[in-house]
């Protein structure tokens, strides 16, 4: 690799952890290790980038654990799970909860190399995606209350004077704040409108 990406490694086993390690920073990684998935959460934020290889059977945070408590903090780092024995079920609920690839410590070095880059390139989508997200979230919220509310009638079709008349306002100011809403938001039509206000959730 050309650039380095974290890679976050969650195992109790001392030795497992060093080994694994040294393997990934080989390969030019970033990689931190910690002792527990206590541990992890404590060093990330919902804004952390990167991935996460965790061991499914630890003690106290098991790896699914660690999954759920990751969702919970809107965290879009993907895991990649590793253990010592298959589990039918547990790889079942893991890759219900979105993990990348859930594979043996006895893996192939490639197949874990694979499944780290996979995940890495899923977190660079989901990023990309939240930023995007988030931009838009920014550009609606310059908008006035009333402003949220002619756009509510706006995306759904409704002409100046049906919504002049749901609102109790006059045609002008309807068109008043058409024109205050795509200035704020940067947009120049109302199928742009449309779309920007589904991208940024506002429209079921």
């Amino acid at each position: 690799m050309t650039i380095q990406a974290d890679v976050y490694l969650v195992d109790d086993d001392p030795g497992y952890l060093k080994s694994l390690t040294r393997l990934l920073s080989v390969e030019g990684f970033r990689v931190h290790a910690c002792a527990s998935g206590h541990e992890l959460l404590a060093d990330i934020s919902s804004q952390t980038t990167g991935c996460i290889v965790a061991d499914l059977r630890m003690p106290g945070m098991t790896g699914l654990d660690l999954q759920a408590a990751l969702a919970e903090l809107k965290c879009l780092m993907p895991v990649v799970f590793l253990t010592g024995v298959g589990d039918i079920t547990s790889t079942v609920r893991a890759m219900r909860g979105g993990a990348v690839d859930f594979l043996e410590k006895c893996a192939p070095k490639e197949a874990l190399l694979d499944a780290i880059r996979r995940a890495l390139e899923q977190c660079a989508k989901d990023t990309e995606r939240r930023a995007h997200r988030d931009a838009l979230e920014g550009r609606i919220a310059k908008l006035t209350p009333r402003e949220r509310e002619v756009l509510a009638e706006v995306v759904q079709g409704r002409m100046n004077k049906q919504i002049a008349a749901k609102l109790g306002i006059s045609e002008r100011t309807v068109k008043m704040h058409r024109t205050s809403i795509t200035t704020k938001v940067g947009v120049h039509s109302t199928a742009q409108l449309t779309t920007l206000a589904h991208e940024a959730g506002l429209m079921a």
